[in-house]
């Protein structure tokens, strides 16, 4: 009889590992799009300014109304996935990028850059409750002590995207030079027509793509049976410091919450203000004098070494503790920053980009870590975590002010600070303590 009820538990073991090797491969196709989304906006950053004629100030209110998105909707999200299930969430999350992405199409038809950056808040809401849902998710499909490497494995997919977007994003949205306004003002009415429809084109036509491909991905997460949340809370809770009969608390109550979310705040700031920067930076004369298509290419370095950084990551984080990781790699992140202020050519040029293979674990362990022991409170801790998203709204829009007044080099001094602060968190900030009363 217990060898009969031994083989049964073993069974159903075996049966629920399965399903969440399944869940979790279905959930990277995910992780893949919103990377992928992300990183094209460094391609149309300097795309826009072209087109508009606008300063660093006025490019970076692309990533502000983007991030912005990400403080207003993630709450209410969290709220959202709580209540109900991931599975919706996920849903109705493919359902509002799509939708973003349609924006795109009267937004590049009218020439209008506030409807580019309505867009853009659309399509960030729709990726804020994909990441509450997804994220969360990941971390509870498994143990506990593995859901840091488990979500940096999902996260190397995320940057799988963030790796391929730049490139073709320059291939087909860089492949018609912007002409200034002098030569828009040679142009006869109907050159005038025609050369905005190849304008309007070259942005169109990838994000209709785009919409197309999230649309069908919501159908088949409709018709996929993805585990129970309630289950998965239920796990997460017994192997977690927050077990007891008690009613869960508030996940503000937990210190290294909230200063998880201080440092998800100024990692993304820091990751998102260098590489909407890369395409004017790698094009400064005294760095490598690129053109912006050729430019474009070399930002799919940055990313890819966020994603071998994640897959790397993944196996050291089975030996090496990942807060120890975390703090190695944010020091390293700002002697490279520092070589590309003070130096020129080469050397300034890779080790900008170099820095992208030493953020890649940040995110998710800074992640991981702060919902560490949050049990039921998870969902809400997630949204607070993508709410602090925000700091790539605010960060580049202040890195912007300065490269307009200082110049681009300088202005990356801001970065060395937000990784300063990752090092901390991952010395200091991320220990668990009992939850305030």
């Amino acid at each position: 009889m217990a060898n009969l009820s031994k083989a049964t538990k073993n069974t159903n073991e075996h049966a629920s590992n399965q399903s969440h090797f399944l869940t979790l491969s279905l959930l990277t196709s995910l992780f893949f799009m919103w990377g992928f989304i992300t990183s094209l906006n460094d391609i149309l950053i300097p795309h826009l300014k072209s087109m508009f004629t606008l300063s660093y100030t006025q490019a970076m209110l692309v990533q502000f109304c983007f991030f912005t998105a990400y403080f207003v909707v993630s709450v209410p999200s969290g709220y959202l996935v709580g209540k109900t299930d991931y599975k919706g969430g996920i849903v109705a999350g493919l359902l509002i990028t799509g939708s973003g992405c349609l924006l795109f199409y009267p937004a590049a038809d009218s020439q209008s850059y506030p409807l580019f950056l309505g867009a853009f808040f659309v399509l960030a809401s729709g990726i804020s409750l994909l990441q509450v849902a997804a994220n969360s998710y990941v971390t509870l499909l498994g143990r506990p002590e593995t859901s840091s490497s488990r979500l940096t494995l999902t996260q190397g997919f995320n940057s799988l995207g963030t790796t391929i977007a730049p490139y073709i994003g320059a291939l087909f949205i860089m492949a018609t030079v912007v002409k200034t306004s002098d030569e828009i003002n040679l142009l006869n009415p109907n050159e005038l027509v025609a050369y905005q429809a190849q304008q309007a084109a070259t942005v169109q036509n990838p994000y209709l793509v785009l919409a197309a491909i999230l649309f069908l991905m919501a159908f088949i997460f409709v018709l996929t049976r993805l585990p129970k949340a309630h289950s998965l809370k239920q796990t997460d809770k017994n192997n977690s410091p927050n077990t007891s009969n008690l009613a869960p608390i508030s996940a503000w109550s937990y210190r290294h919450l909230k200063l998880g979310a201080i440092a998800i705040f100024v990692y993304v700031g820091g990751e998102v203000s260098i590489g909407s920067f890369l395409v004017n930076f790698l094009g400064q004369p005294e760095i490598a004098g690129l053109s912006e298509q050729d430019a474009g290419k070399y930002v799919s370095f940055y990313w890819g070494g966020a994603m071998i950084g994640r897959f790397i990551g993944t196996a050291i984080m089975q030996k090496i503790a990942p807060q120890n990781l975390l703090s190695f790699n944010a020091i390293i992140a700002i002697m490279l920053v520092i070589f590309a202020m003070t130096t020129s050519g080469n050397l300034a040029m890779w080790s900008i980009l170099a820095v992208g293979l030493f953020n890649s674990i940040m995110f998710p362990t800074i992640y991981s870590l702060a919902l560490n022991g949050l049990g039921q409170c998870s969902a809400q801790g997630s949204g607070i975590l993508c709410m602090a998203i925000v700091g790539g709204a605010i960060l580049p829009l202040i890195q912007g002010l300065f490269a307009d007044k200082f110049g681009i080099q300088q202005a990356f001094f801001l970065p060395t600070l937000c990784y300063l602060y990752v090092a901390f968190y991952g010395w200091r900030g991320y220990q668990y303590q009992n939850v305030d009363n």
